[in-house]
């Protein structure tokens, strides 16, 4: 029992990364964005995605349905939405309302900003563009998350076979083989 509890114990103080001892951290604080949420997030960005194209399904115009939906947006996304918002009201090219000077740095943002032009430059609807992309992101959400679990269920298995494997060897394989050594020593085959 007490070699068990100190290789549970060993094996909770370790990091399964490298076997570096970890020291407690206070947990971060969500940055404040609009949407409660990080920029990166691809579910935040997914349900703006979502609203704005219920915005574009309803009948609004590109640029009021953007300006609308950039008020819940997360920060990076409300960048653009109001820039393009701003530019289409003005009466500006599509194309050049929905490009990009600064790279966003997030292929969420990226691919919706491609989409848009597109859209602008061909006339396809914005609004079913722009709810497939929702639906990828929500995919790839999921995707990661479970993986994400897989690494989780493996990174976990380390510690407890620690505990078991030295618990199961000495009861139940050493008594096995004790009691076959005796048996043959006693018969006299060796």
């Amino acid at each position: 029992m007490s070699w068990a509890a100190v290789l549970l114990a060993t094996a909770l103080l370790l990091d399964a990364s490298g076997g570096r001892m970890r020291r407690a951290e206070p947990p971060s604080r969500p940055r404040d964005d609009r949407a409660g949420g990080r920029d990166d997030d691809p579910l935040a960005v997914a349900s703006t995605l979502d609203v704005l194209s219920a915005c574009l399904r309803s009948g609004m115009a590109v640029s009021t349905a953007a300006s609308a939906v950039a008020a819940t947006a997360p920060t990076a996304m409300a960048a653009l939405l109001r820039r393009a918002a701003d530019l289409l009201a003005l009466g500006a090219d599509p194309a050049q309302a929905w490009e990009s000077r600064v790279g966003s740095g997030s292929a969420h943002l990226d691919a919706f900003l491609r989409m848009a032009r597109r859209s602008a430059a061909s006339g396809a609807a914005l609004a079913r563009g722009v709810e497939d992309l929702a639906t990828q992101l929500r995919a790839e959400a999921g995707d990661a998350a479970g993986a994400r679990a897989e690494r989780a269920s493996v990174l976990i298995a380390g510690p407890l076979g620690l505990c078991y494997l030295p618990a199961f060897l000495c009861l139940g394989i050493v008594p096995v083989i004790v009691g076959l050594a005796g048996e043959v020593l006693q018969t006299g085959l060796i």
